[in-house]
């Protein structure tokens, strides 16, 4: 063997030495598939193994499949977090401070049918967003998922609370800062996504062609949109469209039509979509977040209802059917409309298909482990999610469809005219 010296002439003297300086590099790449095996799915969650040097979102390792189609299995790892490592859960979902005994319902991941959902790497995460922007639209549960991101993000990265910058109620609409990453993630609450206002405490005017300001105002300008709503549909409402009374949901008038919340929820879906599909200047990538199921048993909410279960439904114990279904299809049907126009502008939209995997988890609720339950004339909570808890596999859901599509995403925020 000649190896060539710096004057372009063979060194046969040299040989010995580059041996040694190549047998390292040799020996690594020897041993690398090696230890991405050992480290492969339902590995700890406490240990990230990505290295910077990876950082090339090198997606075509990752295995694309249908990742919403699977089962909750037993994971003896638990949580990536708790109440002692994250200090950024609010009350109202901080099940362990508030008494929860139970830490078994911590203790299942989801595994998809067809490949393995990789842990969330919070790193990673960050690098991924570096220099964007997050903005979760909708209810408290979609506030409830912003909790669970920062405290996947909590170990990587510690964020600036910056709500108070801005005129709006610090409350429904945080704001949150990771300075090293320049990443911006914030909440806007809405939770019927078109404009309301109340009549009286039990019965809400929504104008159901009207997008609510309080988010259409301000998403122009934000890379990714996570889109979600629900349980307030359920609620009594009258129904506006082009400023007239269509109907109502509940609403006990009698010279005016009942319809269901089907009707409004669907006209909410499609002015929302629409908004944002038709909205000039915004090239951000849209996500909506499918139904996420209530779980009351034995008396509806505000007459004793309760989650009390301990450990997911198997899939042949839990059908997916009735309302809940009829609900979920409704979103999908509005949001098929909204991908096909939204691709005649070169707009991405993308589906966290949660519904059917989140109704096989009653266990996950705070149930009463919340921050007043003690009070009088206080209802069990079987509406948002424990924190932690399954809610933190939207996450990794999001994660894995910003790394798996990376590289069509940032196409699409850049390539935008």
């Amino acid at each position: 063997m000649k190896l060539l010296n710096g004057k372009g002439k063979y060194a046969p003297g040299n040989l010995l030495k580059s041996v040694v300086i190549l047998l390292p590099f040799t020996l690594l790449i020897i041993m690398l598939p090696f230890s991405l095996t050992i480290n492969s799915s339902f590995s700890s969650p406490n240990k990230v193994y990505v290295s910077r040097s990876s950082y090339d979102f090198n997606v075509t390792e990752i295995k694309r499949c249908n990742v919403f189609s699977g089962e909750w299995l037993p994971y003896s790892k638990g949580a990536y977090y708790d109440n002692e490592t994250c200090d950024l859960i609010i009350d109202q979902q901080n099940c362990m401070k508030f008494g929860r005994p139970d830490r078994e319902f911590l203790k299942w991941r989801w595994k998809p049918d067809e490949c393995e959902l990789p842990l969330f790497d919070a790193t990673l995460f960050l690098e991924i967003v570096r220099g964007k922007s997050m903005a979760f639209v909708g209810d408290s549960v979609g506030r409830n998922q912003m909790n669970s991101l920062l405290c996947l993000l909590n170990p990587a990265a510690r964020p600036e609370d910056i709500s108070s910058r801005y005129a709006t109620d610090p409350i429904y609409f945080r704001r949150w800062f990771y300075a090293d990453y320049n990443f911006t993630v914030v909440t806007l609450w809405s939770p019927f996504l078109v404009r309301s206002s109340d009549v009286h405490s039990s019965l809400t005017n929504l104008y159901l062609d009207k997008a609510d300001e309080s988010w259409s105002g301000e998403v122009k300008n934000f890379d990714f949109v996570i889109i979600s709503a629900g349980q307030w549909f359920f609620r009594p409402a009258l129904f506006y469209e082009k400023g007239q009374v269509v109907g109502c949901h509940k609403c006990e008038q009698s010279n005016t039509t009942e319809l269901s919340h089907y009707y409004g929820y669907r006209k909410a879906f499609r002015t929302a979509l629409r908004t944002i599909v038709n909205m000039k200047g915004y090239k951000g990538v849209t996500f909506l977040r499918t139904f996420s199921p209530a779980h009351f048993e034995n008396a509806e909410w505000n007459k004793g209802g309760s989650c009390e279960r301990r450990k997911p439904y198997r899939k042949e114990e839990m059908k997916f059917d009735g309302y809940i279904f009829e609900t979920y299809k409704v979103q999908v049907e509005e949001f098929r409309g909204a991908r096909k126009e939204g691709r005649k502008r070169g707009l991405k939209f993308v589906m966290l298909n949660t519904t059917e995997m989140m109704l096989r988890r009653p266990d996950g609720h705070p149930n009463n482990h919340v921050w007043g339950h003690e009070l009088k004339n206080t209802h069990s909570d079987c509406v948002h999610w424990c924190l932690p808890g399954p809610i933190d596999t939207w996450n990794e859901l999001l994660f894995y469809k910003l790394k798996t599509h990376h590289k069509s995403f940032i196409s699409s925020l850049q390539g935008f005219v």
